[in-house]
């Protein structure tokens, strides 16, 4: 399965999982809710900055929403 697919399943799933809006999530991070969204339908990856700041906003690891564990 394509990495980028991966990651935008993994983070709806995750954020969806943990009860939160995109904008709850977007707000958490600094960014906008639309930049968030392009996280989840997989326009954009991030940065490496802002994947930290998903994974504090949603308390999991990088390597969960890269698909190289099954451990959020």
């Amino acid at each position: 399965m394509d990495a980028k697919l991966i990651f935008s399943e993994r983070l709806r799933n995750l954020r969806n999982s943990r009860g939160l809006s995109q904008k709850t999530v977007a707000e958490a991070m600094g960014i906008t809710e639309t930049g968030y969204q392009n996280y989840e339908v997989g326009r954009r990856l991030p940065t490496f900055e802002k994947l930290l700041a998903i994974c504090d906003a949603l308390d999991c690891s990088a390597d969960y929403l890269l698909g190289r564990t099954d451990k959020p």
